[in-house]
Formats: C-alpha cells, sequence, structure tokens
C-alpha cells in the first residue's frame, strides 16, 4: 500500500511557480551529497473559462505544481500578487558540511539585506535556514561556557562557518 503523505508545504508564487519549481529541482539535485531524488512530479495549468479573478493572467499558469526536493514532497501554485512569503516560514536545510552550505548559499540566497545566523532569501522571496549539523552538534556542548561562546558566533555570522564556530569552542 502507497505511503500518504500527510502534511505537504504548498507555495503560493506570485507568476513564476513553474520557474521556481524547476530552478529548486535544479538545485536540490546538483547538490553535495545528492541523491538525485528531487523532481518535478505534475504540472497542471489555469485553462480559458477557469472562474479566476484574473483569468486572462492566469492562464497557462500552475493552478496546482507536484515537486519534490531531496524526497519532501512539496506543491506550489501561482496565484497572483495577493500574498508574499515571509520570515515566519522557512524551509530547513541540514548540511553535512561547509562544502554543502557553501553550494546551497551561494544558489539560494539571492537578497543580502535577509541574511543572517544562517538565514537567506532567494530570488523568488523563500526563506532557506542553511544549517550544518556542526552547528547542533556544538551548541550542545556539555561545557555551557564553551556552548554560548558558539551560540554568540552564530549571532554574528551571515551564512554560517564551521571553523569560526569551532574556534569558538577552544579556550
Amino acid at each position: 500500500m502507497p505511503t500518504v503523505t500527510k502534511i505537504t508545504p504548498c507555495l503560493w508564487f506570485h507568476y513564476n511557480c513553474e520557474e521556481a519549481i524547476h530552478y529548486y529541482v535544479s538545485v536540490f539535485n546538483g547538490a553535495p551529497y545528492s541523491e538525485n531524488n528531487s523532481q518535478v512530479t505534475s504540472i497542471q495549468r489555469y485553462a480559458s473559462g477557469m472562474n479566476t479573478p484574473s483569468n486572462a493572467q492566469m492562464v497557462g499558469k500552475v493552478i496546482a505544481g507536484d515537486f519534490l526536493l531531496a524526497g519532501q514532497k512539496f506543491m506550489g501554485f501561482d496565484g497572483g500578487n495577493v500574498f508574499t512569503f515571509n520570515e515566519s516560514i522557512s524551509m530547513f536545510i541540514g548540511c553535512e558540511d561547509q562544502a554543502e552550505v557553501d553550494y546551497f548559499w551561494e544558489k539560494l540566497s539571492a537578497v543580502p539585506s535577509s541574511e543572517q545566523c544562517g538565514w537567506c532569501k532567494d530570488q523568488f522571496g523563500l526563506s532557506w535556514q542553511i544549517i550544518p549539523k556542526q552547528l547542533g552538534e556544538l551548541m550542545r556542548n556539555p561545557d555551557q561556557e564553551k556552548s554560548s561562546r558558539v551560540v554568540n558566533a552564530m549571532l554574528q555570522m551571515k551564512k554560517i562557518i564551521v571553523a569560526d564556530l569551532e574556534r569558538a569552542t577552544q579556550d
């Protein structure tokens, strides 16, 4: 019996859903350690005659796009410019090492003013957290003073730099 995904993030794009979906799939398939399990699974389009507030503008745009990123199911659609993404929701990418952090940061960070503590915003306005596994490991250090220094170092960063976090634990 196939597994049913109970929760699927659904992303509202203005008019560029298809471009975003293809971009995200290419980013995740090109990533270090990628298992190439990112793909577009289906795209349905608005047709003429559909009862939408701005039908002429929506014809041919995505009414439902299903895709996988690193095996995680997502949906997306073009809904016009009624709503925008904001930082209250972000996509978390757990990275193996600095090379993976650097790769995703280069591909996804498009708004320098939004960069802080491993968070960035892409060209479509979606926020991402690009976090190396070492951050969590170092923050869980049983020596509270070292753990605090790691947190303080992270709070000063835009992109997370593992070597700088490790230096923060040194006496």
